[in-house]
């Protein structure tokens, strides 16, 4: 079976109502499935809210300030917010290799490469989801975030990026249940990156981790 051609990236201007988004997204992760439409990368912001993951703990929502939504994705409570880049992967693993784990380990992958390229030294943890780095006191903090669902092979959600949101928003949740580490961002790093700047370093650091996602023959 072919590779697909390259995914559409789409650049959404604004604030995306979360609700919206899903239904977005479920829709054409149908179409995907269907052969009705290609592949997409799209790149949101949304307005303050937490979502919750099937494994979120209610415990872990500290103080609802912000709407709360069910997202269908794995993992726990998440904060989404202004400042914060938010990029849906729908891709289809049918076609790039039906293997869930080395799909969210390249997902992981891409975001660590594009940090990179923003002067940011990022990495994985050991049994701990997400994206980290030392943070201005030197502490391992958190700077991006991996929910993933994958439906009838079709990838669903994806990552966010904490470019320069407010910080204090994340006290209201356990922010993926872990609560002895630190929240950071680019901005928190004194890195003057914005949308614009890590927009270009994800598109630029695409191929690569579309490479790893390839069949074996």
């Amino acid at each position: 079976m072919p590779l697909p051609s390259q995914p559409q990236w789409t650049v959404s201007p604004g604030l995306t109502g979360y609700a919206a988004a899903l239904a977005d997204m479920d829709m054409r992760a149908a179409q995907i499935h269907a052969g009705e439409s290609g592949e997409r990368i799209w790149l949101i912001e949304h307005p303050p809210l937490y979502t919750a993951g099937t494994s979120a703990d209610p415990a872990e929502l500290l103080d609802p300030r912000f709407p709360v939504y069910d997202a269908g994705r794995g993992g726990r409570y998440t904060y989404h917010g202004p400042g914060q880049r938010v990029v849906y992967v729908q891709l289809d693993l049918t076609r790039r290799g039906r293997d869930v784990r080395a799909y969210v380990h390249a997902l992981e992958g891409w975001v660590i490469d594009a940090l990179a390229l923003l002067g940011v030294a990022a990495r994985r943890a050991e049994g701990r989801i997400g994206i980290w780095t030392d943070d201005a006191q030197g502490r391992e903090a958190k700077i991006g975030a991996i929910g993933v669902r994958v439906k009838r092979w079709v990838t669903m959600h994806g990552f966010s990026l904490n470019v320069a949101p407010d910080l204090a928003h994340f006290t209201g949740i356990v922010p993926c249940g872990i609560a002895e580490y630190p929240v950071t961002s680019l901005a928190a790093l004194g890195k003057a990156a914005g949308f614009a700047e890590v927009d270009a370093a994800l598109a630029a650091t695409l191929p690569a981790f579309l490479d790893k996602l390839r069949p074996n023959d």
